[in-house]
Protein backbone atom coordinates (compact mmCIF):
# COMPACT_ATOMS: atom_id res chain seq x y z
CA UNK A 1 0.00 0.00 0.00
CA UNK A 2 1.57 3.35 -0.98
CA UNK A 3 2.39 5.69 1.88
CA UNK A 4 0.09 8.40 0.49
CA UNK A 5 -2.91 6.06 0.80
CA UNK A 6 -2.33 4.94 4.39
CA UNK A 7 -5.38 6.91 5.53
CA UNK A 8 -7.41 6.34 2.38
CA UNK A 9 -11.10 5.47 2.45
CA UNK A 10 -10.39 1.74 2.43
CA UNK A 11 -7.93 2.01 5.34
CA UNK A 12 -9.40 4.60 7.71
CA UNK A 13 -12.54 6.61 8.28
CA UNK A 14 -12.86 10.36 8.71
CA UNK A 15 -13.09 9.76 12.45
CA UNK A 16 -9.89 7.70 12.41
CA UNK A 17 -8.02 10.49 10.60
CA UNK A 18 -9.45 13.15 12.93
CA UNK A 19 -8.45 11.17 16.02
CA UNK A 20 -4.95 10.48 14.68
CA UNK A 21 -4.40 14.14 13.74
CA UNK A 22 -5.70 15.34 17.12
CA UNK A 23 -3.39 12.97 18.98
CA UNK A 24 -0.43 13.89 16.76
CA UNK A 25 -1.10 17.55 17.57
CA UNK A 26 -0.92 16.68 21.28
CA UNK A 27 -4.52 17.65 21.97
CA UNK A 28 -7.10 15.82 24.01
CA UNK A 29 -10.80 15.78 23.10
CA UNK A 30 -11.64 18.45 25.69
CA UNK A 31 -8.93 20.80 24.47
CA UNK A 32 -9.82 20.54 20.80
CA UNK A 33 -13.54 20.83 21.48
CA UNK A 34 -12.93 24.01 23.47
CA UNK A 35 -10.73 25.52 20.75
CA UNK A 36 -13.37 24.71 18.12
CA UNK A 37 -16.24 25.98 20.23
CA UNK A 38 -18.15 22.69 20.15
CA UNK A 39 -19.29 20.29 22.85
CA UNK A 40 -17.08 17.34 23.75
CA UNK A 41 -19.97 15.06 22.76
CA UNK A 42 -20.00 16.61 19.29
CA UNK A 43 -16.28 16.07 18.73
CA UNK A 44 -16.56 12.53 20.09
CA UNK A 45 -19.40 11.82 17.64
CA UNK A 46 -17.19 13.04 14.78
CA UNK A 47 -14.31 10.81 15.91
CA UNK A 48 -16.65 7.84 16.22
CA UNK A 49 -18.13 8.52 12.75
CA UNK A 50 -21.59 9.01 14.21
CA UNK A 51 -21.85 12.57 12.91
CA UNK A 52 -19.90 14.76 10.51
CA UNK A 53 -18.84 18.37 10.99
CA UNK A 54 -20.08 21.17 8.75
CA UNK A 55 -17.75 22.70 6.17
CA UNK A 56 -16.69 25.63 8.35
CA UNK A 57 -15.69 23.29 11.18
CA UNK A 58 -13.83 21.02 8.76
CA UNK A 59 -11.72 23.95 7.62
CA UNK A 60 -11.04 24.95 11.23
CA UNK A 61 -10.09 21.37 12.14
CA UNK A 62 -7.64 21.08 9.26
CA UNK A 63 -5.98 24.35 10.22
CA UNK A 64 -5.78 23.59 13.93
CA UNK A 65 -4.43 20.09 13.35
CA UNK A 66 -1.93 21.06 10.64
CA UNK A 67 -3.33 18.76 7.94
CA UNK A 68 -4.94 19.51 4.61
CA UNK A 69 -8.71 19.55 4.30
CA UNK A 70 -8.43 16.99 1.50
CA UNK A 71 -6.43 14.63 3.71
CA UNK A 72 -8.86 14.99 6.57
CA UNK A 73 -11.79 14.12 4.30
CA UNK A 74 -10.22 11.54 1.96
CA UNK A 75 -6.88 10.43 3.33
CA UNK A 76 -5.03 11.88 0.35
CA UNK A 77 -2.87 14.97 0.41
CA UNK A 78 -0.85 16.58 3.19
CA UNK A 79 -1.54 14.78 6.42
CA UNK A 80 0.13 12.46 8.88
CA UNK A 81 2.92 10.14 7.82
CA UNK A 82 2.13 6.44 7.80
CA UNK A 83 3.16 4.35 10.80
CA UNK A 84 6.67 2.98 10.75
CA UNK A 85 7.28 -0.38 9.15
CA UNK A 86 8.15 -1.81 12.58
CA UNK A 87 4.50 -1.50 13.67
CA UNK A 88 3.15 -3.94 11.07
CA UNK A 89 0.14 -5.77 12.52
CA UNK A 90 0.05 -9.57 12.50
CA UNK A 91 -2.03 -11.56 10.01
CA UNK A 92 -4.97 -12.04 12.41
CA UNK A 93 -5.19 -8.30 13.05
CA UNK A 94 -5.04 -7.56 9.32
CA UNK A 95 -7.83 -10.07 8.70
CA UNK A 96 -9.92 -8.49 11.45
CA UNK A 97 -9.34 -5.01 9.99
CA UNK A 98 -10.37 -6.22 6.54
CA UNK A 99 -13.54 -7.78 7.98
CA UNK A 100 -14.36 -4.56 9.83
CA UNK A 101 -13.80 -2.49 6.67
CA UNK A 102 -16.05 -4.82 4.70
CA UNK A 103 -18.75 -4.59 7.38
CA UNK A 104 -18.47 -0.77 7.48
CA UNK A 105 -18.90 -0.58 3.71
CA UNK A 106 -21.86 -2.96 3.87
CA UNK A 107 -23.49 -0.90 6.60
CA UNK A 108 -22.94 2.30 4.60
CA UNK A 109 -24.52 0.69 1.53
CA UNK A 110 -27.46 -0.49 3.63
CA UNK A 111 -27.90 2.99 5.10
CA UNK A 112 -27.97 4.46 1.59
CA UNK A 113 -30.54 1.89 0.50
CA UNK A 114 -32.63 2.60 3.60
CA UNK A 115 -32.57 6.33 2.85
CA UNK A 116 -33.72 5.73 -0.73
CA UNK A 117 -36.55 3.46 0.44
CA UNK A 118 -37.62 5.98 3.07
CA UNK A 119 -37.68 8.72 0.44
CA UNK A 120 -39.86 6.59 -1.84
CA UNK A 121 -42.21 5.77 1.03
CA UNK A 122 -42.55 9.43 2.01
CA UNK A 123 -43.27 10.34 -1.61
CA UNK A 124 -45.92 7.66 -1.91
CA UNK A 125 -47.59 8.78 1.35
CA UNK A 126 -47.80 12.37 0.07
CA UNK A 127 -49.18 11.35 -3.31
CA UNK A 128 -51.41 8.25 -2.88
CA UNK A 129 -52.58 6.84 -6.19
Amino acid sequence: MPDSDWYSDDAATFGDRLTAAREAAGLDVDGLATRLGVKVETLTAWEEDVKEPRANRLQMLAGMLGVSLTWLMTGRGDGLPPPSEEETPDADTLTLLADLRELRLSIAASADRLARLEKRLRASLKDPR
